[in-house]
């Protein structure tokens, strides 16, 4: 097990490593080395330039520049930075959005859908179902809302609860109980 867990870290070690050699390579003129950059990268750099473009020939644009860049400048990339397909990404990505701003607009900026790691809508309704949450919690009443909070933010056992307020352990459990099944009750309505 431990093996496996070790071989991708192993391998984008080793991959690191060998992008340091093809860029050190690629300082000192080497063409196959560029070609070797290209090879690897160019898928990546391609489909960020394309997911924010939403155009084939000016995703191929960027792709052009980015490694002409990388071939003037190769000393431009800081590997303590992060990884070399990190860094083609961003300049990728920051390219595409540069030309976006150049070019006189032929559609709504606000509708160019950027590339998120984060389901915005899923985020949203997740955020809505929290303030539902707090706003039936508030509403419960006092015992009920107090041994909730104990049990679920403080983290305390039904036991500790008991302990805590001098409520019988059977009431706790039955507060909580009750509490919950308002909170889901309400949720579901």
């Amino acid at each position: 097990m431990e093996s496996n867990s070790e071989e991708p870290a192993a391998m984008v070690h080793g991959e690191a490593e060998e992008d340091s050699q093809l860029l050190s390579r690629v300082r000192n003129g080497d063409e196959q080395a560029m070609a070797a950059l290209y090879d690897r990268y160019s898928r990546v750099v391609y489909s960020v330039a394309f997911r924010v473009l939403r155009d084939a020939s000016s995703s191929e644009d960027v792709l052009q520049e980015v490694f002409l860049g990388v071939w003037r400048r190769p000393q431009s990339f800081v590997s303590t930075r992060g990884s070399l397909a990190g860094w083609l990404a961003v300049v990728a990505r920051n390219r595409s959005i540069d030309l976006l701003r150049r070019r006189r607009p032929t559609e709504q900026i606000d509708e160019i859908q950027l590339a998120s790691p984060y389901n915005l809508a899923k985020e949203a309704e997740r955020n809505s179902l929290m303030e539902r949450a707090r706003t039936i919690i508030r509403h419960l009443p006092p015992e009920q809302r107090k041994t909730l909070e104990m049990a679920f933010f403080d983290g305390l056992t039904h036991t500790e609860i008991a302990e805590m307020t001098g409520d019988p352990l059977g009431t706790v459990k039955t507060r909580i109980r009750s509490a919950l099944l308002t909170l889901r009750k309400d949720l579901e309505a």
